[in-house]
């Protein structure tokens, strides 16, 4: 099933802005200060790290249930990181952290997952161009 998507950009790059649509319940608006001058409003780097951070999540629990440990919670936050490269806006870095409720798991196992899920999962995957994504993993406490 395909996913759909869609923006539309008015004026130009300073003083312009936009609207965003994602599937069918998923809208915002955005511009050049949410984007590069923290500026109310969302961007781009925002809806790349909720689907990072969501498709993470989903395949991690998918890895830890299939190993004999489903999950109570996989808990996942992604920070993006948008920087200047050669006076182009690059996305430079992505942070995962996240945190399972893992009955019966030691925390050895769930890094082993952790670090496969990160390997596979389609967002990770479709952003292998990303210089560095970090993967930070551990057990709810």
């Amino acid at each position: 099933m395909p996913a759909r998507g869609s923006a539309e950009w008015k004026g130009d790059l300073p003083s312009g802005s936009g609207t965003f649509t994602a599937g069918d319940t998923i809208s915002g608006e955005y511009s050049f200060k949410s984007r590069f001058e923290d500026g109310p409003g969302a961007n781009p780097e925002q809806l790349i790290a909720a689907a990072h951070a969501s498709c993470f999540s989903m395949a991690l629990s998918n890895i830890l249930a299939e190993a004999g440990s489903p999950p109570d919670s996989v808990r996942t936050d992604a920070t993006v990181t948008l920087r200047f490269v050669d006076g182009a806006p690059t996305i430079t870095k992505i942070a995962l952290v996240t945190v399972g409720q893992v009955p019966g798991l030691d925390e050895g196992a769930f890094q082993e997952h952790a670090a496969a899920a990160k390997a596979g999962c389609p967002v990770s995957r479709a952003l292998a161009g990303v210089p560095e994504i970090t993967l930070e993993a551990s057990l709810a406490g």
